[in-house]
């Protein structure tokens, strides 16, 4: 089970840290300008800047506590910070009509529930 957590906490971790990198690295104008981002238009700069630097945060969360023994508590509850806000996501998606994107947020909620949970239960 160890192994399969890690398995799929290093994959979150590469998703988020690529997702929330493109939103801090990119401006404003060419993250609207993107198809695949266009939720971006219903949020300021800042907010995209803030989900940036948390799903950044997010990744660290899921590998560094784990790996170096410190403050292992962290890991569970970046998981959690992330599902909530992949609920977030989907309700911003559905909202606006972009359902295409709600199968691959529900995988990316249930991949971070499995995570958290895994690695609580660890502590039980």
């Amino acid at each position: 089970m160890n192994i399969a957590l890690w398995i799929v906490a290093g994959l979150l971790a590469v998703v988020y840290l690529a997702a929330g990198l493109a939103k801090l690295a990119q401006p404003y104008e060419k993250l609207t300008a993107n198809p695949n981002m266009s939720w971006v238009e219903d949020f300021s700069p800042g907010v995209v800047r803030m989900i940036g630097t948390a799903e950044v945060l997010g990744a660290a969360g899921l590998i560094l506590p784990r790996a170096t023994g410190i403050a292992e508590v962290l890991t569970p509850l970046a998981a959690l910070g992330l599902a909530v806000l992949q609920c977030g996501a989907m309700v911003v998606h559905y909202r606006r009509g972009e359902t295409k994107n709600l199968p691959i947020n529900l995988v990316l909620l249930l991949l971070a529930l499995f995570v958290a949970i895994g690695r609580f239960l660890e502590w039980v």
